[in-house]
């Protein structure tokens, strides 16, 4: 039994063999004390202080270079573009023919518009004397009834400090009115001048031809056409297309544009494209389709054109 016990636990080491084991185990750290003698309540442990950094030097941002300012260009082969006249004279006539030579005024009317505020500010009309009108069945005006007794001189008067407030004078027309002032009573006109029949180029929406009459125009923009030509109706006419033009200053503008006559580039076959872009045949160009235009409606043109002087 003795054996088998010291089968079992083994043979119990001497002295000098237990040192030799005891030597083989690692030692306990030194700052850790034998647990059975360790009081009841440990100090609580002191926190480790934070290592000291020190803050880096602060470095100088880099320097940035200078910006170099260049002046602006100005774009090439560009006039300023004007405003919009303030106020406008749209002046309308009625003549006994076609041609100052052969012919007279007769009346004339005229209003006077302010732009901004779509505004009709004054507005005369008044018969010129004459012997003889042969465009009666056009205007409906009798000789004898221009020589009927009237004050045309305070008219003329009216008309004249109307004309001196504008800043420029309109007209459905203006070759064909224009021609009418500086000769007899009427005075000369040194105003810019704008055509709304040929100068002014209307919205594609209003489905105008290039150079729409006053009735085609007034009816474009919802104006009804109760009478025509007599010089104050066309210009009332006018003044009601004008009040519902929401774009009237860009219009007005883009109508001072400085304009020059072209002639069309084309064929026989291909004349009916100058007609539709507002061409006329033989006037003022003998032989040709010819238009007045601007630069920049030149070459909006969908066919060449020439400037009738390069011709």
């Amino acid at each position: 039994m003795g054996q088998c016990l010291g089968a079992l636990m083994g043979e119990q080491p001497n002295l000098w063999q237990q040192n030799d084991l005891l030597g083989l185990m690692a030692p306990p750290p030194a700052a850790v004390e034998d647990l059975d003698h360790q009081p009841d309540h440990l100090p609580d442990p002191q926190p480790t202080p934070a290592p000291v950094v020190a803050a880096p030097e602060p470095v100088a941002a880099p320097m940035a270079a200078p910006k170099l300012e260049l002046p602006a260009l100005a774009p090439r082969h560009q006039s300023p573009a004007k405003a919009a006249p303030g106020l406008l004279l749209i002046i309308d006539t009625e003549t006994t023919g076609l041609d100052p030579s052969h012919g007279q005024c007769i009346e004339v009317g005229a209003v006077l518009f302010h732009v901004a505020s779509r505004s009709l500010l004054a507005q005369v009309s008044f018969l010129l004397p004459a012997a003889r009108n042969p465009a009666q069945h056009v205007n409906g005006i009798a000789a004898e009834v221009t020589q009927l007794p009237q004050p045309w001189q305070a008219g003329l008067s009216c008309f004249e400090a109307m004309l001196d407030q504008a800043d420029a004078v309109l007209a459905h027309n203006v070759a064909f009115d224009r021609q009418w002032f500086g000769i007899g009573p009427l005075p000369a006109i040194e105003k810019p001048w704008i055509c709304s029949m040929a100068d002014i180029q209307w919205p594609a929406d209003r489905h105008l031809r290039p150079t729409p009459s006053v009735r085609d125009l007034a009816l474009a923009y919802g104006v009804p056409v109760w009478a025509a030509h007599r010089a104050l109706t066309d210009c009332i006419y006018l003044v009601q297309v004008f009040e519902r033009c929401v774009d009237l200053e860009e219009l007005l503008a883009a109508a001072q544009e400085p304009r020059q006559l072209f002639r069309a580039k084309l064929s026989y076959a291909e004349r009916h494209r100058a007609k539709e872009a507002g061409f006329r045949w033989n006037d003022p160009v003998a032989g040709a389709w010819s238009r007045r235009l601007s630069d920049r409606e030149a070459l909006a043109l969908p066919f060449p054109v020439q400037p009738v002087e390069a011709a």
